[in-house]
């Protein structure tokens, strides 16, 4: 059961017409669905209502959720259940490995949920999960979306020894609006473990959401801020409210600002940024890793 119970009454602004999503199912759909609920998956297309899933799904990609589907954070834009979750599955590493060989992925990507509950919040099967996937798919490539293990640099440290090829966090939105929305992660937080992820050599991405109220010079400032922590990899994607109790969309920014933030991106020395209405964390990650590899 979720913990989120506080509801927002502020008057809700109109989807514009960019935003309507055309739903479309094929062969592929119907396989990814197979593999990932037979395999009592969890993933992040479901539980976050991702306006994509038909997209990626229709692709065979889809991203991987481990850790359970209970977060122990509450935070306002998520739809995640939160609560006390379920004792890690320790069949969760193989059964992650071997979806991604059934799906036949070239680029694997995976997240979590908080797990706040565990004394190494979930690190180790972080590292068991990503070392499993190489293991059995010793070709593939993968980008891990990663919580703040609370700052803790020892925790941050065990993914990194895994050696994914990029690993991602979200900063989520701007410094003023950060503590409104997420219930636990501090802006500076998330800040030093980008920086720590960049200084080991891999890869460092990470995501915000608009909409919630930041106007463009906070997101500007933002980016210098990931800049200097040696980010090079950026999503920037419309927030959406999943229900009447979570945070409410404050506007629905046009294409055409989204244009200019992934342009504004790119000449702050970004190597990549998508940028768009319905861009999400991992939105096109296949295209990242592919960029990166011819550099």
């Amino acid at each position: 059961m979720s913990l989120q119970t506080e509801s927002f009454t502020m008057e809700r602004v109109r989807k514009p017409e960019w935003l309507k999503i055309s739903i479309a199912s094929n062969d592929r759909y119907a396989e990814t669905k197979h593999i990932v609920e037979s395999h009592c998956l969890h993933t992040i297309c479901s539980s976050g209502l991702c306006p994509n899933r038909s997209e990626c799904w229709g692709k065979g990609t889809a991203t991987f959720m481990i850790g359970g589907d209970i977060c122990t954070r509450c935070c306002k834009f998520c739809n995640t259940m939160t609560g006390k979750p379920l004792p890690l599955d320790p069949k969760e590493p193989e059964h992650v490995a071997e979806s991604v060989a059934l799906m036949k992925l070239s680029h694997a990507v995976v997240t979590s949920v908080d797990r706040d509950d565990l004394p190494d919040l979930g690190a180790t099967h972080w590292k068991q999960t990503i070392l499993a996937i190489k293991q059995r798919n010793p070709d593939t490539t993968i980008e891990v979306l990663i919580p703040d293990f609370q700052g803790r640099c020892e925790l941050v440290e065990q993914v990194i020894e895994a050696q994914p090829d990029i690993i991602s966090h979200n900063m989520e939105t701007v410094k003023r609006i950060s503590p409104l929305v997420r219930s636990a992660a501090r802006y500076d937080t998330s800040l030093e473990v980008i920086r720590q992820v960049a200084q080991s050599g891999i890869t460092a991405k990470s995501g915000i959401m608009v909409g919630l109220g930041e106007t463009p010079a906070e997101v500007e400032e933002l980016m210098d801020d990931l800049r200097k922590a040696g980010c090079q990899i950026m999503t920037i994607g419309q927030y959406l409210q999943p229900s009447r109790k979570h945070y409410p969309v404050a506007e629905y920014v046009t294409p055409q600002q989204f244009e200019e933030y992934k342009r504004t991106g790119l000449a702050k020395g970004f190597s990549q940024v998508e940028s768009g209405p319905l861009v999400r964390s991992s939105y096109h990650a296949e295209k990242h890793i592919c960029r990166k590899e011819k550099k």
